[in-house]
């Protein structure tokens, strides 16, 4: 059996994995029987953590919301992973992402083991973070925009498009979605009767926040998928339908979800959706990628494709000085 201490701390590591437990069940996870669990509870709460008992069959406890952040308590691999979680945040998309991680950073160093030292700094010195470039979110933002996603309240702001103009917005947000370096929120468009996805460094909520409201089936079972498309192809002036001569595998391996969708036709075969304001840019890509590939749509990038063919020609035999 445990001793008091050691148990004690072993509750307190099972409520953060899982907030709500019955008593038998933490009796059989820390080996001791009901009675000393609702004693180890009761120690708990004189140390200052809010657990609730809980009603049903043998009872349970909830550990709820407190005044302030208890103890976390990390096994190895949950170390390691927030440690170089909060050095590559320093390079993140979020304003003042880089002093806070920095001041949580100090006080884990103060704490970890020398082992799980030692693998973060080998970790950390093999990994190199691009820092983002423009604009970044505010983390008061995002939060509020997070809990209206999970509290179901309706959200009002001015948003700013990218030709500068702005418009005020009222929205059921349902997701908040992290693109590579960019947040976005998925909403639906109370004005629009249509879903739409805003960029979040361009939103400027009101507050409060509107009334609460009852979900919306999603436009699709799989989301992702969804908004990967949105988030390329749909957004931009020219959307590019190609069919790539390679593996559904091979061409995601060199087009990032970023910049392309990749859906299977066959085993040597795949379509590539892919978009961009620049039909230079949609020529160069395509051309870069290293395949075969038929154009579908748009017809604009074939007559492109032919002019920078052109264009290469003449660079690589240039006419004979007369």
């Amino acid at each position: 059996m445990l001793e008091t201490s050691a148990r004690l701390l072993r509750l307190l590591a099972l409520f953060q994995a899982r907030r709500g437990w019955s008593g038998p069940e933490l009796a059989q996870r820390l080996g001791v029987s009901p009675r000393t669990v609702r004693r180890d509870v009761d120690k708990l709460r004189n140390l200052g953590y809010p657990i609730n008992a809980m009603g049903g069959v043998g009872g349970g406890y909830e550990l709820a919301a407190g005044t302030s952040l208890p103890p976390l308590l990390l096994d190895d691999e949950e170390a390691v992973a927030v440690v170089v979680g909060l050095r590559t945040a320093a390079a993140g998309a979020i304003t003042g992402i880089a002093e806070t991680s920095l001041r949580a950073l100090v006080k884990l160093d103060q704490v970890l083991p020398s082992r799980l030292r030692h693998q973060v700094s080998t970790l950390s010195s093999a990994v190199v973070a691009t820092p983002v470039r423009g604009r970044t979110v505010e983390p008061a933002t995002l939060t509020a925009i997070a809990s209206a996603v999970r509290e179901h309240h309706r959200l009002r702001f001015d948003y700013r498009a990218h030709s500068g103009s702005q418009t005020r917005r009222d929205v059921e947000p349902y997701r908040v979605v992290h693109s590579g370096r960019r947040w976005y929120l998925f909403a639906w468009d109370i004005d629009r009767s249509d879903w739409r996805t805003f960029r979040i460094d361009r939103v400027s909520l009101r507050v409060p926040t509107g009334p609460r409201f009852t979900p919306r089936p999603l436009p699709t079972e799989d989301l992702a998928e969804y908004l990967a498309a949105e988030l390329t192809a749909n957004r931009q002036r020219y959307q590019a339908v190609l069919t790539m001569h390679g593996s559904a595998t091979a061409v995601a391996d060199q087009v990032p979800p970023s910049l392309g969708v990749v859906e299977p036709i066959d085993e040597h075969t795949c379509t590539l959706r892919i978009g961009s304001d620049s039909l230079d840019h949609l020529a160069v890509w395509v051309a870069a990628f290293g395949f075969e590939f038929d154009i579908h749509e748009p017809p604009e990038l074939v007559e492109h494709l032919r002019t920078l063919t052109a264009r290469l020609h003449r660079a690589a035999w240039p006419r004979p000085a007369s």
